[in-house]
């Protein structure tokens, strides 16, 4: 966004602006009943560094009416001479309440998400409007007979949506099977590493791995470098297991998983994706 169209006292968080989508269309009903989508005022009631290049906002939303984990929703925000730029961000929360979380990566040539990242204070109103999408999404399996494990792979900000996901998991205690591959650059540019940590730690059965591409942790068994086909294999739920498969990040990072995961015997049914894009 450029400084004649910079906005003024608005301002909202987080993550990069996505489209959900499937590899192949879905079987059956894969649809998840979720709350009415309208147009919201939202209070950012604060912010913090999420890592150096990221902000999380927690939004206090008036009428918000709940979102299942997954969803996301818009955010507009209007300049003093009447421009506006509409972006969609994926939701670090879920569940009732007016209390929404947004974490968002801030693009030195994007349009809305450095002035999210830098400029947003507490207090500050913006317009946002949902909460939206109801394919990328999982609720607690506990009624379910023989709950489907859950395979979350990220890719960067792609975690925002997933960390939604798996701490649903745990605050449900769900007994579903749960397990996050998270490709980032460093360990300093993990979302959500304490909470993360903790999820790791709980009773609800969550396994976290880590693939670092530029630079690891002191003492990390493996060398830094881009996730690989074989890491994917290891680490992830086997198809024999049929679980229900959750991608999110870049559109290459996507891609690239989807098809190791098709090769690997996945059903594309089961692979739920979701894109992130430039804001």
């Amino acid at each position: 966004m450029s400084d004649a169209s910079e906005p003024s006292a608005v301002g909202g968080p987080t993550g990069g602006a996505s489209v959900a989508g499937s590899v192949a269309p879905p079987s059956g009903s894969t649809r998840v009943a979720v709350p009415r989508a309208g147009w919201h005022v939202a209070t950012v009631a604060r912010t913090r560094r999420e890592t150096p290049s990221a902000a999380r906002l927690d939004l206090e939303v008036d009428g918000w009416p709940g979102n299942a984990a997954g969803q996301h929703l818009d955010v507009r925000l209007t300049a003093e001479d009447g421009y506006t730029a509409t972006r969609s961000y994926s939701i670090a929360s879920s569940g009732p309440g007016s209390r929404v979380v947004l974490a968002v990566d801030e693009l030195p040539d994007g349009e809305v998400s450095p002035f999210l990242v830098e400029a947003v204070r507490p207090g500050d109103r913006l317009e946002v409007h949902g909460p939206l999408g109801a394919f990328f999404v999982w609720r607690p399996q506990a009624a379910a007979g023989a709950p489907r494990p859950v395979q979350l792979i990220a890719g960067g900000s792609g975690v925002v949506p997933l960390f939604a996901m798996a701490q649903a998991h745990a605050d449900a205690d769900d007994p579903t099977p749960f397990r996050l591959l998270y490709a980032v650059r460093t360990p300093e540019d993990v979302y959500f590493a304490e909470e993360l940590a903790a999820l790791a730690a709980a009773r609800a059965p969550f396994r976290l791995d880590v693939v670092y591409s530029r630079r690891v942790p002191d003492g990390w068994p493996t060398p830094p470098g881009r996730i690989t086909r074989e890491q994917l294999e290891a680490a992830a739920i086997p198809a024999a297991d049929r679980p229900i498969v959750y991608v999110c990040g870049s559109t290459g990072f996507v891609e690239r998983v989807a098809s190791w995961l098709i090769d690997l015997g996945h059903d594309p049914r089961d692979i739920r994706t979701e894109r992130f894009g430039g804001t």
